[in-house]
């Protein structure tokens, strides 16, 4: 039984075994940590939705003393983690002094975008509430809701994004992806009154479009159909290749759109449909 350990061993330490999935790391920069990554992001929904998770004892008089603990502790954890994201991508450097230099750089400029995270996300309650006779009211919604807890994944995800972040906003969506069974990709451009009801099953692709108040049920798929290879064979990637979704459009469960179609606004796509065409308006 020794011998045999020994000999599998032997196989996995071969090069040719593990030159297609090993990562050594860069500079000595470990990979990026799930764990820290979800304390982070429930020091940001704390800050978001103040008084619904962690300290529930919240309230105006202390207010300012709450958020700035909880972002001081989000931007430590933040900058340690960007920092990891970046040198898994492309650092080059011997030593990692530049690159955690731009990562704290990049988890201020983070931190000044939550204003503008907790407006979306107020948005996407109150779409959420209206459209649900059976919520009782907006607190329910952000405690309990699968929908709004993959959604603020999803829109801290996608701000990490568009300040050019590698990795970490992914992680941070596939958290999301594997509490909720929702899977919204962080580079899906999303507008104000999103909401999802039930939400498992849902996933949203890469260069996914979607306009205001829009509502989509479980099971929907915005996706791309199979897409075009190059003249070596190699998938042709960074091309529109997922639906666009006009304002005021509501999707039923099971729907299937493919490819980079219009859905026109003030639409309503029937459950278990199979779409690859233009929708129009109305």
């Amino acid at each position: 039984m020794t011998n045999d350990i020994k000999h599998v061993i032997d196989k996995l330490c071969n090069k040719e075994s593990y030159k297609d999935v090993y990562h050594g790391t860069n500079n000595n920069v470990p990979m990026p940590s799930v764990v820290e990554l979800r304390k982070a992001i429930e020091f940001l929904r704390e800050i978001i939705f103040p008084g619904y998770f962690g300290n529930s004892s919240i309230s105006e008089n202390n207010m300012k003393y709450y958020i700035g603990v909880n972002i001081d502790n989000a931007y430590n954890i933040l900058s340690e983690q960007i920092k990891r994201g970046i040198c898994f991508a492309n650092c080059e450097n011997k030593i990692c002094y530049d690159c955690e230099m731009l990562a704290k750089q990049k988890a201020i400029e983070f931190i000044n975008k939550l204003p503008e995270i907790r407006h979306l996300l107020a948005t996407d309650v109150k779409a959420t509430y209206n459209g649900d006779p059976a919520a009782k009211d907006y607190g329910e919604i952000i405690y309990c809701y699968p929908g709004i807890r993959a959604i603020t994944n999803y829109r801290i995800a996608h701000t990490l994004l568009k300040l050019d972040i590698p990795l970490i906003p992914r992680i941070i969506t596939e958290l999301a992806h594997s509490e909720t069974g929702i899977d919204i990709h962080p580079a899906a451009e999303i507008g104000e009154y999103f909401a999802i009801d039930h939400g498992t099953g849902i996933v949203i692709g890469e260069t996914t479009i979607i306009g205001n108040n829009v509502k989509i049920y479980q099971g929907v798929t915005l996706g791309a159909k199979s897409f075009p290879l190059d003249e070596h064979g190699n998938p042709i990637k960074g091309i529109p290749r997922h639906p666009i979704i006009e304002d005021n459009v509501v999707i039923y469960s099971e729907a299937t759109i493919l490819g980079r179609v219009t859905i026109g606004k003030n639409s309503i796509i029937g459950g278990n449909v199979w779409i690859v065409n233009d929708v129009p308006p109305n």
